[in-house]
């Protein structure tokens, strides 16, 4: 981010009374190629929410340097953190890293979808809400995925309300989840991989926190790293062991 753009950013959040601290957790995995035009484009989206925010990349056991690419732009932006984690997967990295967090909220963002306008709207049901759901099925939703990955979100959501009486529409992806909500829930949680943030949420429904959701606009930037034939099983598989958990 240019110097003029972090004076700009940091004189509007003095300017805001109290604004909220919210800390954005992207866990990333062999990124190396891709977070140099991602990570303008991402402090671009986040620069007029009103929030005091940092971004916490959680790189798990990237062997391409996504690593020391992290630190060096850590030079350039100075709400940019990184966590290292030794192990490949990206629930654990997302558990780790809403577990490090101290503001107020955390926010989970992929490198390769993210929304300040999300944000921003989100924490306007701060009052109302502790957590925050950008889902792809909610009325007003804008999904241009494919077709087979629109039915895989549906088809999964139909798992969650059959195997674990789930009243929301889709646990995957954006959301908003305030710190005492991830205090409380997440040490409960025994899901890694795909399923952490799915196990999370229905954990936080069940003891009865307040769930709101939001549309989401979701257009793919580049296709899909995780490959949706091989998922459905160990989808399954982790859906069955946290209803035999609960």
């Amino acid at each position: 981010m240019p110097k003029h753009a972090v004076d700009s950013y940091t004189s509007r959040l003095m300017a805001q009374p109290n604004p909220p601290t919210v800390t954005v957790v992207i866990p990333v995995h062999n990124e190396a190629s891709f977070l140099p035009d991602a990570f303008p484009r991402l402090f671009d989206e986040l620069a007029d929410v009103n929030a005091e925010i940092t971004v916490l990349v959680a790189e798990n056991g990237s062997t391409d340097g996504t690593a020391n690419l992290v630190r060096e732009a850590m030079a350039s932006h100075e709400r940019l953190d990184l966590l290292e984690l030794p192990t490949p997967d990206y629930g654990a990295a997302m558990r780790d890293g809403f577990l490090r967090a101290e503001s107020e909220w955390v926010v989970n963002f992929d490198i390769d979808y993210f929304s300040g306008q999300f944000l921003t709207d989100a924490l306007a049901l701060a009052d109302s809400a502790d957590i925050v759901l950008a889902s792809k099925r909610a009325e007003g939703a804008d999904d241009q995925r494919t077709a087979a990955r629109r039915f895989a979100t549906w088809t999964f959501n139909q798992v969650l309300r059959f195997a674990l009486s789930s009243g929301v529409s889709d646990t995957h992806g954006m959301k908003l989840v305030r710190s005492t909500v991830v205090d409380d829930i997440a040490p409960q949680v025994i899901s890694t991989t795909d399923l952490f943030d799915t196990e999370l949420v229905v954990r936080a429904e069940r003891a009865g926190y307040r769930i709101a959701e939001l549309p989401a606009s979701v257009e793919e930037l580049r296709e899909s790293k995780s490959n949706l034939v091989r998922r459905v099983p160990r989808t399954l598989k982790g859906v069955w062991a946290i209803r035999r958990s609960l």
